[in-house]
């Protein structure tokens, strides 16, 4: 007679459930960086078209409102979202699941297209805290290294003017960039303002052949410059204090006046500039 023994099932390894559990939520998470990734080419995208601008101020309050975001974390996935567009490692390594979006959204704080290479090995080899680390010291090297050469380019402004064997005045120097900017608005609108004035004087004198000394780019700029420092002595450069006005004294010898030709003759006249509000000493009334 033959014996069987009953079949014993062997119940499931608990750290081998465990593995699988692990495996399966590593899995997972990498889908739901690869969906992210995804989101966040859309979102770049209706960003950049301006979908949100039914009414909405920006794109993060059309994310709130449509996707029940909390307004922060919305305007984070825009952030990020626009910086991805310029970080295609970042934005591939994400897509692929291989690295989180927690570390992807530190990680864009402060990369750059230089700096992308780098940054990405350090979001590959820590963990997210450890990424959030670097990127904020990161920050404080980039913050430092910004203030020494701010520094550095305002030690450096100049302005040289001297004259030429001609009398010309010739103007050389280096302003700062956001000083180089304000200076080319600012002659964009005294070259407006002239070609305004041109076209009126022109439309006043009747129609006419267009003159063929028209001038130049660069003699449209130093016209422009001519008005601003013109606008700046009669405005005054002080907000609170008067205008400075200045005028031209013509003093004409006695003879001269006697003769009316010799009115034409440079000896016989000399012209100085003085400040309206101030005495020139010279004695005459029209300094007073």
């Amino acid at each position: 007679m033959q014996i069987h023994s009953p079949a014993v099932l062997a119940a499931e390894d608990p750290a081998i459930e465990l593995d699988r559990l692990g495996d399966e939520i590593a899995e997972l998470s990498a889908h739901l960086d690869a969906a992210t990734a995804r989101l966040l080419d859309l979102i770049r995208e209706f960003d950049a078209r301006g979908g949100w601008n039914t009414g909405f101020r920006s794109c993060a309050a059309w994310l709130s409102w449509r996707v029940g975001l909390d307004l922060g974390a919305a305007r984070e996935r825009v952030r990020v979202a626009r910086a991805l567009g310029t970080l295609p490692l970042l934005a591939q390594t994400l897509a692929r699941g291989e690295l989180s979006y927690a570390k992807v959204r530190a990680l864009t704080r402060v990369a750059t297209p230089e700096t992308e290479t780098r940054l990405l090995a350090v979001g590959r080899a820590g963990t997210a805290a450890h990424v959030e680390r670097i990127v904020r010291g990161w920050r404080r090297v980039d913050r430092l290294t910004e203030a020494r050469e701010a520094a550095r380019r305002h030690a450096s402004r100049a302005l040289h003017l001297y004259q030429d064997e001609d009398g010309m005045v010739v103007l050389r120097g280096r302003l700062e960039p956001e000083v180089g900017a304000l200076l080319m608005q600012a002659l964009a609108a005294a070259r407006e303002t002239l070609y305004q004035r041109a076209r009126a004087e022109a439309a006043a004198a009747g129609p006419a052949d267009p003159p063929e000394d028209a001038p130049t780019a660069a003699q449209q700029q130093a016209d422009a410059l001519v008005l601003l420092a013109e606008t700046a002595l009669h405005h005054g450069l002080d907000p609170g204090a008067p205008a400075e006005r200045y005028q031209v004294v013509v003093h004409v010898d006695a003879p001269a006046l006697a003769d009316p030709d010799r009115l034409g003759s440079p000896s016989s006249r000399t012209a100085r500039a003085f400040p309206r509000n101030r005495a020139c000493g010279c004695g005459h009334s029209p300094c007073h």
